[in-house]
């Protein structure tokens, strides 16, 4: 996401679904996934578990990891495996920031807009409206970010448990939260086309390809190199130890002063949680701006500075050197590509197959009302898809 898009939309999306131009559009959803994200298969597993959902005429929220581009295009054929059409939450900038053709076309989709930067009580409306009366699911990406981490949850949002929650406070109807765990693997070895990304990416830091050297340890020098760069940059010194913990102590220092600033009270122990803390003030500051000056320029400043620690966020410092696998290489180096070379989406890089797994449905509508059921409904799915990834890992 291009940080300089982060303020406040001009209007709202609502969502157009139309389930006769899905069913139509369902070739070029395969054409799609087929040839531009070299997808040939969609294993799609617990399909039963959306099924009866739907065969309750029950409120039915999905919330799928979203670890890559390729996201929304498999959950376009899941949709047609089990003969229905799917909502989508959006991110405002998807919409708003295409052509009016395209933006049609999504909304035709079940597509509609959230702010994610404040609380957009028209989005979060149109989200129950959908789970107490509508007829197709609404999938919700609860991690809120890309992140490129396809065998890990990031910490998920508490948006989309909260609006399961008011929904089957008031519907007459089930409401169920089903955890969906999307995982991608090559079935073609990509390794001599992310090599030769590697030493572009070394190239581009005015460094040697050094070819001799193996793959994961490139990585892992030019993730420190960069990180040194920061470290100078905002620390005046580049720091020893290990990576996990310079990237935090880096994200910790960034964020601290812009907490203060904005007068963020009681930040929370997460990133991304004090990230979009930090986000929200900044972007309603700007908004009181309206003129150039070096007060705004100060706030974009901060919001690139923000945007930083969301990138740092998703390289974990531990994730290839726990397993090196093909997969987790070209998800970092896919990172690289679009964070260094400053491509908008990396390129694919070796043929794949997608695994859908849906677990067992979640009666949001027998939750007792409590101070915490938001968090831990929200933690109860980030813990269920984690439990689905780790169920393709290991076959």
């Amino acid at each position: 996401m291009d940080p300089t898009q982060f303020r406040k939309p001009d209007r709202w999306w609502s969502p157009m679904l139309q389930p006769w131009l899905v069913r139509c559009c369902r070739f070029m959803h395969t054409n799609y996934r087929i040839n531009t994200q070299k997808m040939d298969t969609v294993e799609i597993r617990g399909l039963e578990h959306l099924q009866k959902a739907l065969d309750e005429n029950a409120g039915i929220l999905i919330t799928p990891n979203h670890s890559a581009h390729a996201d929304a295009v498999v959950m376009y054929h899941t949709a047609h495996e089990a003969q229905t059409c799917f909502y989508f939450m959006t991110a405002w900038q998807v919409l708003g920031l295409c052509g009016k053709l395209r933006s049609w076309y999504l909304r035709s989709h079940g597509c509609f807009s959230v702010d994610r930067e404040g609380t957009d009580l028209r989005s979060f409306k149109q989200a129950t409206k959908i789970l107490q009366s509508g007829k197709y699911p609404l999938v919700i990406f609860p991690e809120g970010e890309v992140y490129h981490i396809n065998e890990r949850v990031t910490p998920f949002r508490e948006g989309a448990a909260a609006i399961a929650l008011s929904a089957a406070r008031r519907a007459d109807r089930k409401i169920y939260a089903i955890p969906c765990g999307l995982r991608y693997l090559y079935t073609e070895d990509p390794t001599d086309e992310l090599l030769e990304l590697m030493s572009q990416l070394e190239e581009s830091m005015h460094w040697r390809p050094r070819p001799e050297v193996p793959l994961q340890e490139r990585i892992y020098r030019l993730a420190e190199g960069i990180l040194s760069l920061k470290e100078l940059e905002y620390l005046g010194e580049a720091r020893k130890g290990r990576i996990p913990e310079r990237v935090f102590d880096l994200s910790d220092e960034i964020l601290k002063p812009l907490e203060t600033k904005y007068g963020v009270e009681n930040p929370s122990d997460r990133i991304p949680e004090r990230v979009k803390a930090v986000r929200q003030k900044a972007i309603e500051q700007l908004e009181k701006l309206t003129e150039s000056t070096p007060a705004r320029e100060a706030c974009y400043r901060d919001l690139d500075d923000v945007y930083l620690v969301t990138q740092m966020f998703s390289y974990p410092g531990d994730y290839v050197a726990e397993s090196p696998s093909i997969e987790r290489m070209a998800e970092t180096l896919d990172k690289f590509e679009e964070d260094i070379l400053s491509n908008r989406t990396a390129r694919i890089r070796g043929r794949r197959r997608a695994v859908v797994s849906f677990g067992e449905p979640i009666d949001v509508t027998a939750i007792p009302k409590s101070k915490t059921a938001t968090r831990d409904l929200a933690h109860r799915l980030e813990q269920d898809v984690q439990a689905l990834l780790d169920s393709v890992r290991k076959d």
